[in-house]
């Protein structure tokens, strides 16, 4: 179906249903390889904040899909076909044969291109919205191979919980790591976007081996995030927001997070997160700084 602005048809009132896109971390980000196919073999321990994008939706009976962006960083992304929120409306319609459209509202919170996947999560959060307001009925395997259609990280994302990500993120394994679920955490990214796929282009292809984190000390002891190099190159800053962030007071654990430029800082307490918070605001005004928690499943 073709993109059309919501305010060119009139959309029937209808009951809203709403998803939270929530922000993905790395806590881990290891490269493997490059593979045949073009894409990098990754291994990964990705954890879910609290916060995130909303998308919300009402049924269209013109069969017609549009999306309204607003938010903080709604001038940074275009509503039309090629955001993945559209592109997830109309690959479920398209595999369903669905007649009925919808009307999505996405409210931007997280910032774009920024290495905790906000366009993958607001794929996902497009599918599951779409699945319950359409009241679809499709086996689990198959909405993964439709998100998998629309970027690595998006069978991931749909269901937001802990858990081991390898190949190009099609192997998905739940993982439970005691002490994480709830744990404080900052996000920090500080007003830049960098290039995925610059970032990997620019790895150094060393394969500095797997990954282990049967808990959280191996994951601090030997998890790492090869990105991090090739992403301080180009852009300096994100050096600049980690060494901040690890001298803050009661931090656990501080790594950029995918391909940057948003890195994370995990916290002993929530004192101490709201003192990193004030601290960091005080002294980085225009970083985008967000206070929440790692996702109970």
């Amino acid at each position: 179906m073709p993109h059309v602005d919501a305010e060119m048809l009139p959309v029937p009132s209808t009951a809203q249903w709403v998803e939270t896109a929530f922000a993905k971390v790395n806590l881990a980000l290891h490269v493997r390889e490059r593979r045949s196919d073009g894409y990098h073999a990754l291994e990964s321990l990705f954890v879910f904040a609290e916060a995130g994008d909303r998308l919300s939706g009402h049924e269209r009976f013109d069969g017609m899909v549009s999306l309204r962006v607003e938010g903080p960083f709604a001038d940074a992304l275009d509503a039309g076909p090629d955001n993945l929120v559209m592109k997830a409306a109309h690959a479920l319609q398209a595999h369903m044969r669905e007649e009925r459209g919808a009307a999505m509202v996405l409210t931007k919170n997280l910032p774009v291109a920024s290495g905790i996947g906000g366009g993958s999560a607001d794929g996902a959060a497009a599918l599951r919205l779409l699945v319950r307001l359409w009241n679809v009925d499709i086996a689990p395997e198959m909405l993964e191979e439709i998100a998998l259609s629309l970027g690595s990280d998006v069978p991931a994302c749909l269901a937001s919980v802990t858990q081991t990500v390898r190949g190009r993120g099609e192997l998905l394994q739940r993982q439970t790591v005691a002490g994480l679920p709830g744990t404080p955490m900052l996000l920090v990214n500080p007003g830049i976007g960098v290039s995925t796929a610059r970032i990997f282009g620019a790895w150094d292809r060393i394969d500095r081996g797997p990954l282990r984190a049967a808990d959280l000390a191996e994951l601090i002891a030997e998890g790492r995030n090869d990105l991090e190099p090739p992403a301080m190159e180009a852009a300096p800053v994100i050096a600049d927001v980690l060494a901040a962030l690890r001298s803050c007071e009661g931090v656990k654990l501080s790594r950029m997070s995918g391909s940057g430029a948003t890195c994370f800082a995990l916290f002993d307490t929530d004192r101490h997160l709201a003192a990193a918070a004030v601290a960091l605001r005080a002294r980085h005004g225009h970083w985008w700084i967000a206070e929440t928690r790692i996702r109970t499943e």
